[in-house]
């Protein structure tokens, strides 16, 4: 019997490991890039919906949920399409595709907002969902090509993830700190679609040819050149705020400022103490009756804004020093390049967290304290605790007046917490706003929206500080005593420890109003 002659189709022979050529440096760069682009498209998307749905826990919530189910979703249909497909074939298409959906991403979202925004959240999800989980398929992808032997499978595996994670690292501090504080987010994400599309383009030119990367190419072009028409653009993005100024087409120097879609502050440049929102005349009132008649006084802002009430106190009160604890650079600028702020006499400016800027304040060193940082549609909820407002009652000197605008709608749950958090600072506190919402006018249906609550360890002058509201024409009414424990109800204050305020608060949808 003649002996056995093994041939390539023999067991031994089809054992042998497949190699498919890719390099490790290739792979590492693909696996590193693709993990970076998730991470830049998952906090870019944070900017653009913070505009439409606030800055909260829970538009956080849901961006990094999405995130997580497209890198799940991506990895585990990667690894199962490669096993049934040459794995060089699906690279190419993956970052393309991926390219040009982030590319048309800010396009579509500000597009839906303003045109669809009951579709905003299917919209912003897909534009998550589909580049992230296509991105992310690119490392298991990579590990098929790369695993030309059982024997090094831990070592491939391992550094292709440790890899991909550094990507991930690069790409979130690369963006928060660097990217979102030079570039617009829709310059971001339409130069990294470019980039996606011209990796993809270097892929398909090693495998299979140019293939469709040309059409892919001018599908970021058009989501380029859909910016300049879709609606939601700023005068300014900035590190927290997509920023516009309009003018008054009544006023000739009156400016109003818009952040995310909602007028935050009105600014006539030649006359400070014209006073345009209701909130801000009642704030003034208040001011104006608790302290003598031109006064100078020693008083710290937290926020900035337009910066209206610290114009108006170095206005009417000659001598005043107010320093402002604005978070937001860009926002400064803005006042400075298009709202004549200039160097107003007798107001400074930090740029940092107003929490940060009330510990660095002396003990007893400010005779007023104004907080004005709270937005419609987000809160910094750290500025709203127990452990707050006993910083801030100890800068204020012993008559000191904390005076604080707050925005709520509906049940005006988030209103009634940080008044009953106030209850617990101060001897003396007062909720100012419209009759039907401060529960004086039980006949009326509450609307909700702007409350000035002031607090203090000194009774002040409800009496004068009304008729100031009245010759303001606010038609605003002061509770407090009785009157405000009811209305605070079973509220509970807020402490660093438990302070729910994005789910308390209840935000207006509407974008035209502060």
């Amino acid at each position: 019997m003649p002996p056995v002659t093994r041939t390539s189709s023999s067991p031994v022979a089809e054992s042998t490991p497949r190699t498919y050529g890719l390099g490790p440096r290739t792979a590492a760069v693909l696996v590193f890039g693709s993990s970076f682009a998730v991470l830049v498209v998952e906090i870019v998307a944070l900017r653009l919906l913070a505009p439409y749905l606030g800055l909260t826990l829970e538009t956080s919530t849901m961006v990094i949920g999405i995130a997580l189910t497209a890198i799940a979703l991506g990895s585990w249909l990667g690894g199962r399409i490669a096993d049934q497909v040459d794995p060089r074939r699906l690279i190419g298409p993956a970052l393309g595709v991926s390219g040009a959906v982030v590319a048309l991403t800010p396009a579509a979202l500000r597009t839906t907002a303003e045109w669809a925004p009951s579709m905003l959240l299917l919209i912003a999800a897909l534009t998550i969902l589909l580049p992230g989980a296509l991105l992310s398929a690119v490392s298991p992808i990579v590990t098929k090509l790369r695993l030309t032997s059982l024997a090094e499978t831990g070592t491939v595996v391992g550094r292709l993830s440790g890899v991909g994670t550094f990507g991930a690292i690069v790409g979130t501090v690369l963006t928060g700190f660097v990217l979102v504080a030079r570039l617009p987010v829709s310059g971001i994400l339409i130069g990294l679609g470019s980039l996606l599309v011209v990796g993809s383009a270097l892929v398909e030119w090693r495998t299979r040819g140019w293939s469709s990367t040309p059409a892919l190419a001018l599908v970021v072009v058009a989501g380029g050149l859909a910016m300049t028409v879709a609606p939601g653009g700023c005068d300014k993005e900035t590190r927290y705020h997509c920023a516009r100024v309009v003018a008054d087409p009544d006023r000739g120097s009156g400016r109003t400022l818009v952040l995310d879609g909602l007028r935050h502050s009105y600014v006539d440049i030649d006359d400070p103490t014209l006073l345009e929102f209701e909130y801000v005349r009642a704030i003034a009132s208040v001011v104006d009756v608790a302290f003598p008649e031109g006064a100078p006084l020693a008083a710290h802002h937290l926020g900035g804004g337009g910066f209206t009430i610290p114009r108006y106190l170095a206005a009417t009160r000659p001598g005043t020093r107010s320093l402002v604890s604005e978070i937001d650079s860009g926002v400064v600028s803005i006042n400075r390049d298009r709202l004549g702020l200039g160097s107003a006499a007798g107001v400074d400016v930090r740029a940092e967290d107003g929490r940060l800027g009330l510990r660095r304040l002396d003990a007893g060193s400010r005779d007023l304290v104004v907080g004005d940082a709270f937005g419609g549609v987000s809160v910094p909820w750290h500025l709203t605790t127990v452990e707050a407002m006993a910083d801030v009652r100890r800068v204020l000197d012993e008559d000191g007046l904390y005076v604080a605008n707050l925005i709520d709608h509906g049940e005006l749950a988030f209103a009634r917490a940080e008044v009953a958090t106030l209850s617990e600072v101060f001897e003396y506190v007062a909720l100012v706003g419209a009759p039907a919402d401060i529960g004086l006018d039980r006949t009326a249906t509450s609307e909700g929206g702007n409350l000035v609550v002031l607090a203090s360890n000194r009774a002040t002058d409800l009496r004068a500080s009304q008729a100031s509201l009245d010759a303001r024409r606010t038609g605003w009414k002061i509770a407090t005593g009785d009157d405000l424990t009811s209305w605070i109800g079973d509220a509970q204050p807020l402490t660093d420890d438990y302070a729910p305020v994005d789910q308390l608060l209840q935000p207006y949808s509407s974008p035209s109003g502060h």
